[in-house]
């Protein structure tokens, strides 16, 4: 068996992973960083209106958070 690989981030991707997570409603975040976390697969869009979407954390997002020693990573929403 292989381990997950772990993505690597940038410093910007990496600190709006932690906006996500810290934040019920998160303010207006980059969306070339939103779309890097998408395709790490460590946040999804969950849709809250006809054109209005929220990021949330996913299982691999918590994971990876918990991984860097991120003390404030809350449980997930999401169980993916």
């Amino acid at each position: 068996m292989f381990a997950e690989e772990t993505p690597v981030l940038s410093h910007h991707e990496f600190a709006t992973l932690v906006l996500v997570n810290d934040s019920s409603d998160p303010p207006e975040l980059d969306r070339t960083d939103v779309e890097a976390l998408l395709a790490h697969q460590l946040i999804t869009l969950e849709r809250v209106g006809p054109s209005v979407s929220r990021p949330q954390v996913t299982l691999q997002g918590y994971r990876f958070l918990k991984a860097v020693g991120r003390i404030r990573a809350k449980e997930p929403h999401a169980c993916r």
